[in-house]
């Protein structure tokens, strides 16, 4: 499996970049949200690839962060949803919000994802709401995330301490995301956890 590509970015698309590697160019298909974080032809680039295979489909997909790259492997392993919708959800949303409107199943903001309907966004409900249960994408770093890293690491340190309290991982990541919701300059693990806690109790 190609883990990831790097090289001289010779040309790039909303579709696609093409990538240079010691030579071999590697055609590799992006969402927006890495098309737009992607640097000017002939600097030096990465992105965090996925080799796509099937009987009829072999292309490779590339990601600004490891997050995009799990949400979309783990969205293709959903019932008839193919790289051309998760590429449209991806292009539509940043990982962590799309892991929100999944938990809170919030099927208005899911059915406004280009090819997604009232049946899909109930499959994409009930299918991903335990894999991305279990997925850590505040560890996002790339600018969709839209945090600093401070806040990032105030993120993971309040969600180890939530947890230690004995909250379960979904709740605790479900008030975090409430509270950051609220006051998005929060850059304190303890202000968070504290905030976080209240808000579990409401």
């Amino acid at each position: 499996m190609i883990d990831y590509v790097s090289g001289t970015l010779v040309d790039k698309s909303p579709e696609s970049a093409l990538v240079d590697v010691n030579g071999i160019g590697y055609r590799v298909h992006v969402p927006t949200s890495t098309y737009q974080s992607l640097p000017d032809p002939e600097e030096e680039v990465t992105l965090y690839t996925y080799h796509y295979l099937r009987e009829d489909d072999e292309s490779l997909y590339g990601f600004a962060t490891k997050a995009e790259r799990t949400v979309f492997e783990t969205m293709t392993g959903v019932s008839r949803v193919g790289p051309k919708l998760a590429l449209s959800a991806l292009s539509s949303m940043s990982p962590t919000e799309l892991r929100d409107h999944v938990m809170e199943e919030d099927k208005s903001r899911l059915t406004q994802i280009s090819g997604v309907g009232k049946k899909t966004a109930d499959r994409l409900i009930v299918e991903l709401r335990d894999p991305l249960a279990d997925l850590d994408v505040f560890d996002d770093a790339s600018p969709l995330s839209g945090g600093s890293d401070a806040r990032a690491e105030a993120r993971a340190d309040a969600l180890e301490a939530l947890t230690e309290l004995g909250m379960k991982k979904a709740d605790a990541e479900r008030a975090i995301r409430r509270v950051l919701r609220e006051d998005a300059s929060i850059q304190s693990a303890n202000e968070l956890t504290q905030r976080a806690l209240k808000e579990n109790q409401s």
